[in-house]
């Protein structure tokens, strides 16, 4: 609850009676009255913001009052004339009401200008009231603000709890009457409550804050009532018990004529009360009082939680004080005993690290002694140490402030001695010493010191010195603690010593080493020199054969793998862009390059393609590459090439013109091998696609388009466009499909019977090929020879179509033979015939049934071994027939050495028997049949179409014939001719 709503609860207990006209209100009746006359009757109503009426003028029981009452509840009466009213809002929001009873009538003009006078009049008046109101508000706020803060100065002071709640209680009094107040605090969970304070003027109860009453002991408490109830109660005494049920109990002190309680809260529970209470004057406390004292309750209770957090920190403080204090010692102890641990960890690594960076073994030992003397008394300091003989015992090193010299001597029965023979540490005083000299068992030397301490040093279990420590005064004596020290601090002497002359023995031994060092360092700075030459040799190697594998050896261009980075590079570097790189791919092939190599050489050859990859590098851009793929093929790549809409640069032409100019440049002449050549060269061009996924997709629709230039005429470009793509793709596709057929039934053979002239008699077959593909139906040999002559599968499809027609021939009985044809690229495979064979042995088939029918091309190709294949062919029975005789070159000379049975009259001769150049076309055919003849054999018309054809090819001396006339071709064989 903050001051604001403090200032709210004093606005509305301001309303809760009817105010009482102040002397400015009464000066306002007067100025009022005085205007109306004689016995006039003035009244002034307003309700506030809490709704609670406020009145200036007469009583309750006035006619003024009545009327302006009633004007405030909406109640209009009859305005009679001699009674004025009105009612308004004032400027806060207020509604004010105004009425008057006058002693006799008044004129309407005087009416409206009195009551425009007394409405002003009344907000004056009204403004006034409320700022004297806000003032005391203000005034109350800053008294309960001080009050507040008086309370929180003593909650945080160092005076004890009764003092404190003595000076509350005295805040409290200044807020209002409280000469009679007590504290309470109570404990739901327990049932019991403490009187922290009690001041009361009649009841002498003395509260004991530390003794705890069970509520039990006080049933008719209106304290306990009131911790039960947890809301404030005020009023009599008497009146509350009565509401509350509480019985009168004389135990609990005298009744009071106005009582106030209210709880104090700790999250949302009563944790206790406070109360002040009036036994003089009744109507002391209202809902201000309770409000003010409810706010002030829970201030004063934050403020015993603190004086309580405060108390109990102190105690927790003093606790935890106290055992710090005692682990404080604890660690006083620890730190005395880990500073000792430190100081002999400092002197173990002090005597590792002298048994290497001392240079001597005098030095040695006298850095030892100071390290001893860092841990205990050591002013009488020696090392005895056992020589190799073992019978003589020595001292190296060796202080004393009595026996300056110990000599070497025997060992005999001394101190010394004694830990030797024992092989442990020694510690004796004067008397102790006395008496082993007294028994003999020691002979002492020199001063008799009065304490003495001795440890062995050990070597590999083996005791090979002593370390000796002694004092002369009796304020100076040795402990067992100081033994326990030494003797471990002498193994670690003995440690570093062992490791010490070790080091010196190898100190001799390093001297003769280092003449062998240097020496061999002398052969290996030699020997180094001779690696780095080797490795820079290996360097420079290494580099000729990354530029080899990066070039190529002949043109010195970057080669296939160089180029294909450099794309990959140009792809990577478009697909980032957002759409301003381009780039394109020019692909070159010098034309009739072949017959240059053929011609020239070789040599010439390489001579041509320096001098042409020289050209086209000095036709390029500074920025664009050249390289050469192989062969007479170089490849460039135009990078850079802008291809935003609004950079005004087509770069078609840019790619176009630079083309040209590559061509320009190779056309001119150059001498090769003594003449003169004159290059061209076909160009292929593909601009960069977001389609393309590598560089070898650009090189290969380059490719394509140069294949296009080359088709069209040579020495031109062309540019890779979606018609070209497209028919890529389809050829892509019939490859994949014509791989697919291979392997299914998509291939078939179509039989044309060839036929007797004189009588149409049917002989034989020639097996065609056709190829039923699943979408595009029947194709023709022309749809797809070509793509399987250059992607390499015509053989198998070939293969394919001989295994059908044997199996034809094996499933079909009778005389008749089939003709198949066969290709050159057969006839370069020296397993032909033996192939053929073994598969129409495979098949059941008869091999005299089957014929063969080859070119001119096939024979001439490698005679030899064609007349070898061919004759091993007729001795098994199968015929060769050589077909399209008379189109190829005609070599008369070499007809009559190859094994064949019959020549096929090409159908462009047949064709012009009936047409009207028909005497060139019966000559040749005359002289094909006259060959024949020479060489005994016979003759086949092909492509006969007509009756005049197939008699003018009988009258010529040709027996047999094939065409349209006799039968179109047929997957069932037709074994009757009709003439169609």
């Amino acid at each position: 609850m903050g001051l604001q709503s403090v200032q709210s609860m004093g606005d509305a207990a301001e309303g809760t009676v009817r105010a009482s006209p102040l002397p400015a209100a009464d000066a306002l009746l007067r100025v009022l009255r005085r205007s109306l006359g004689h016995g006039a009757d003035v009244a002034l109503r307003w309700q506030t913001r809490n709704g609670v009426v406020a009145a200036v003028g007469d009583g309750p029981e006035s006619p003024a009052g009545t009327v302006a009452e009633r004007l405030l509840a909406n109640q209009p009466g009859n305005e009679g004339p001699r009674q004025v009213a009105i009612v308004w809002t004032a400027a806060d929001g207020a509604r004010v009401a105004l009425a008057a009873i006058l002693s006799e009538p008044m004129p309407q003009v005087e009416r409206n200008e009195w009551l425009d006078m007394a409405r002003a009049l009344a907000d004056a008046y009204l403004v006034a009231e409320r700022a004297q109101a806000r003032v005391k508000s203000l005034e109350d706020s800053e008294r309960l603000q001080q009050a507040l803060y008086e309370i929180a100065d003593l909650s945080g002071s160092d005076m004890d709890v009764t003092e404190m709640l003595e000076r509350i209680h005295q805040v409290v009094a200044g807020l209002m009457y409280a000469e009679n107040l007590y504290i309470v605090l109570y404990d739901a969970v327990r049932g019991t409550v403490r009187f922290l304070y009690f001041a009361d003027m009649r009841d002498p109860y003395q509260a004991d804050p530390e003794l705890e009453i069970h509520e039990r002991e006080l049933p008719n408490s209106m304290t306990i009532a009131l911790l039960k109830q947890g809301e404030p109660l005020f009023g009599p005494s008497a009146e509350i018990r009565h509401r509350l049920g509480v019985a009168r109990d004389i135990a609990h002190g005298p009744d009071s004529e106005d009582w106030l309680g209210v709880p104090m809260r700790r999250d949302d529970h009563v944790c206790g009360a406070l109360v002040v209470q009036s036994y003089e004057q009744a109507n002391v406390y209202g809902d201000e009082q309770r409000a003010l004292l409810s706010y002030v309750a829970q201030h004063i209770l934050t403020a015993l939680d603190r004086r309580q957090a405060r108390d109990e920190l102190e105690r927790r403080v003093e606790e935890r004080t106290y055992a710090l204090q005692l682990t404080n010692r604890d660690l006083q102890a620890e730190i005395v005993e880990r500073q000792r641990a430190e100081r002999l960890q400092r002197a173990l690594f002090r005597i590792a690290e002298l048994s290497i960076t001392s240079g001597s073994l005098e030095r040695f030992y006298a850095q030892i002694h100071d390290v001893v003397g860092e841990l205990l008394y050591a002013r009488n300091f020696y090392i005895a140490i056992v020589r190799d003989d073992g019978g003589t015992l020595e001292f190296p090193y060796s202080v004393d402030e009595r026996d300056p010299a110990r000599p070497t001597r025997k060992l005999g029965a001394g101190l010394t001695e004694f830990v030797i023979r024992a092989g442990t540490a020694m510690l004796a005083d004067s008397p102790r010493l006395q008496q082993l000299h007294a028994s003999g068992e020691v002979k002492l030397h020199g001063a008799i010191p009065h304490c003495w301490l001795g440890v062995p040093l050990l070597h590999e279990g083996a005791v090979v010195g002593v370390i000796a420590v002694q004092s002369y005064s009796p304020a100076i004596n040795f402990t067992r603690r100081d033994q326990e020290l030494l003797t471990f601090v002498a193994h670690h002497i003995s440690n570093g010593l062992a490791r010490k002359r070790a080091q010196d023995r190898l100190v001799a031994a390093h001297a003769d080493l280092e003449q062998r060092v240097q020496a061999r360092t002398q052969e290996l700075a030699q020997a180094n020199a001779d690696l780095l030459e080797q490795i820079g040799e290996r360097l420079r190697a290494e580099q000729r054969l990354t530029y080899q594998a990066r070039h190529d050896a002949l043109t010195g261009l970057p080669n296939r793998s160089q180029l294909l980075e450099r794309l990959g590079m140009a792809i990577s570097r478009a697909r980032q862009s957002a759409s301003s790189a381009s780039f394109a791919v020019l692909f070159l092939d010098l034309d009739r390059f072949k017959l240059v190599n053929d011609s020239a050489g070789h040599t010439a050859g390489d001579h041509l393609l320096v001098e042409a990859g020289r050209r086209i590098v000095a036709a390029v851009r500074e920025d664009d590459m050249v390289a050469r793929l192989g062969g007479d093929e170089f490849a460039i790549v135009v990078d850079n090439l802008d291809d935003r809409p609004d950079s005004g640069v087509d770069n078609l032409a840019v790619v176009e013109t630079l083309a040209q100019r590559i061509l320009t440049l190779l056309s001119q002449p150059c001498w090769v091998a003594g003449r003169e050549v004159f290059p061209s060269a076909s160009i292929g061009i593909a601009f960069w696609n977001p389609r393309y996924r590598n560089g070898a997709d650009l090189l290969r629709d380059a490719d394509a388009a140069m294949y296009r230039a080359k088709a069209s005429g040579r020495d031109r470009w062309a540019v890779f466009d979606q018609a070209m793509r497209d028919q890529a793709v389809r050829i892509l596709d019939l490859e994949a499909d014509l791989r697919r057929a291979i392997n299914g039934d998509g291939f078939i053979a179509f039989y044309q019977p060839i036929v007797q002239l004189h009588d149409g008699a049917v002989v034989g077959h020639e097996a065609l090929l056709r190829w039923r593909h699943e979408r595009r139906g029947l194709l023709l040999p022309g749809e797809f020879i070509g793509l399987g002559e250059d992607s390499g599968l015509i053989e198998e499809v070939d293969w394919v179509m001989y295994r059908r027609v044997l199996q034809h021939l094996a499933a079909e009985p009778g005389d008749s033979y089939v003709s198949i044809n066969v290709s050159p690229r057969h006839f370069r495979a020296t397993d032909f015939a033996d192939r053929l064979l073994r598969l129409a042995d495979a098949a059941g088939a008869d091999p005299s049934r089957l014929r063969i029918e080859i070119t001119e091309v096939a024979l001439l190709d490698d005679a030899s071994r064609a007349i070898r294949m061919l004759r091993t062919l007729r001795d098994h029975g199968v015929l060769a027939q050589l077909d399209d005789f008379g189109t190829g070159y005609s070599a008369l000379s070499y007809l009559h050495r190859f094994p064949v049975e019959c020549l096929k009259i090409d159908r462009s001769f047949v064709s012009g028997l009936d047409s009207g150049g028909g005497h060139e076309a019966v000559a040749v055919v005359r002289a094909i049949q006259a060959l024949a003849g020479t060489l005994g054999i016979y003759t086949i018309g092909e492509g006969i179409e007509t009756l005049a054809q197939s008699q003018t090819l009988s009258g010529l001396g040709c027996t047999r014939g094939q065409g349209y006339l006799y039968g179109r071709p047929a997957e069932t064989p037709v074994y009757e001719a009709s003439l169609g």
